[in-house]
């Protein structure tokens, strides 16, 4: 892949090249051990057309998410924004029976259920067969499905455009970007609204939070790239906040051209990009230079505690910390386990470098003495849960985006 795929500019830029990595969130059980696990390309490049940050080399979506392992009602984190966010759209765009939102990529229904309560009609679009079955369990209509131009217009079709269309953490994902907002327009309603939330680019780079690279993550959006691509799908990008979650994510509002008033938000947020280099080379330029001195840092620092006889361990079977454990080389040699929230990724392996995932539990009864936090994104919640391992002597390693011991 040479070309940008949303402006199809033929000349991309390499960033940073994490070399042949597994998939992060395909977590092989104890006895896949003796198959082959597959290793694909993973580099970052830059459009110098848009400027548009992308992976260069795309894995089938079907290989991705047929089967995935991320439930997000596992995070309080996750569950409190979602209910705060849903409580806010209901009061602001005055969302009642008479509505209907989607929400693409709805995961275990974590966000839709507070529709539910609130006896909105919903509707989510998950491709996951495991993990639709269980928002369905929860009683949320949820259809098994990739999203994309043609589920749209089917849905439109059928009546069921939205009021309100919502991704998180799904925009970023989806391969054929064109494909994806020409959906979203053609299944909003004249008046409705899209909010997309996704890790935000400035962010990402600013604080070296190079693990989010995986092949899940086609793109690293900031909001330059974004207008045009909207713009190009007759959609208007109306509103923009920055909000903490994920290490730093936009919130993005969008709807039909010329529906909404456009917000001093946009414009700010652009000047802001401007003045940081978006549109300059040399921005991009220091970032894998910053990937390897936290790598050179944090191998030597494991690699000290090692040999000075403490016990190792990591929190977050996440799949940043796939990315994170690979690129760097650090395996069995150095880390005992990796403990995880999530009974679905307990018992089995990360991937590529295999460490065992066990309970959170594990940490106070094998008292490792260091515990490496691949789920940093979650850093707060994580260490008040972890409390008691703290009392009892127990330390956490946060990687990003700076090393530091808690």
């Amino acid at each position: 892949m040479s070309s940008c795929r949303s402006c199809g500019h033929p000349d991309l830029l390499p960033i940073l090249d994490l070399g042949l990595q597994p998939l992060a969130n395909n977590l092989p059980r104890p006895e896949d051990l003796g198959k082959p696990e597959p290793r694909f390309p993973l580099c970052l490049a830059v459009c110098p057309g848009c400027w548009l940050m992308q992976i260069t080399e795309l894995v089938p979506p079907v290989t991705l998410f047929s089967e995935y392992l991320y439930f997000s009602s596992f995070s309080d984190a996750m569950l409190r924004h979602a209910r705060l966010a849903v409580e806010r759209y209901i009061a602001e765009f005055n969302l009642g029976p008479r509505s209907f939102v989607i929400e693409i990529a709805s995961n275990d229904g974590y966000l839709l259920q507070n529709f539910v309560a609130a006896r909105i009609p919903c509707l989510g679009i998950e491709p996951a067969a495991n993990i639709a079955r269980v928002a369905r369990q929860k009683g949320i209509e949820t259809l098994e499905a990739f999203f994309g131009l043609d589920l749209a217009r089917q849905l439109a079709a059928e009546g069921r455009s939205a009021d309100l269309v919502l991704g998180n953490n799904v925009f970023a994902h989806a391969p054929d970007t064109n494909d994806f907002v020409a959906g979203l327009a053609a299944v909003l309603r004249p008046h409705g609204r899209l909010i997309l939330e996704f890790p935000y680019g400035v962010d990402f780079l600013e604080h070296t939070e190079f693990d989010t690279i995986y092949h899940e993550h086609v793109f690293y959006f900031t909001l330059t790239p974004l207008l045009p691509l909207f713009e190009r799908h007759g959609l208007e990008i109306f509103h923009v906040e920055r909000i903490p979650i994920h290490g730093g994510s936009l919130r993005l509002f969008a709807g039909r051209r010329g529906e909404h008033p456009v917000r001093e938000s946009v414009a700010a947020l652009l000047a802001r990009e401007e003045q940081q280099g978006v549109r300059s080379l040399d921005w991009y330029r220091g970032f894998a230079e910053r990937v390897t001195r936290l790598r050179e840092e944090l191998v030597r620092l494991l690699r000290t505690l090692k040999q000075r006889g403490h016990r190792l361990a990591a929190y977050g079977a996440a799949a940043k910390g796939s990315t994170l454990l690979n690129y760097y080389g650090i395996g069995t040699d150095l880390l005992d386990f990796v403990a995880d929230r999530s009974p679905y990724k307990q018992g089995r392996l990360m991937p590529g470098v295999h460490l065992p995932i066990r309970p959170p539990e594990a940490l106070l009864q094998e008292r490792p003495d260091y515990t490496l936090l691949l789920a940093w994104n979650f850093a707060d919640e994580i260490l008040a849960q972890q409390e008691a391992y703290r009392r009892a002597g127990g330390r956490f390693i946060l990687p990003i985006p700076e090393v530091r011991i808690v």
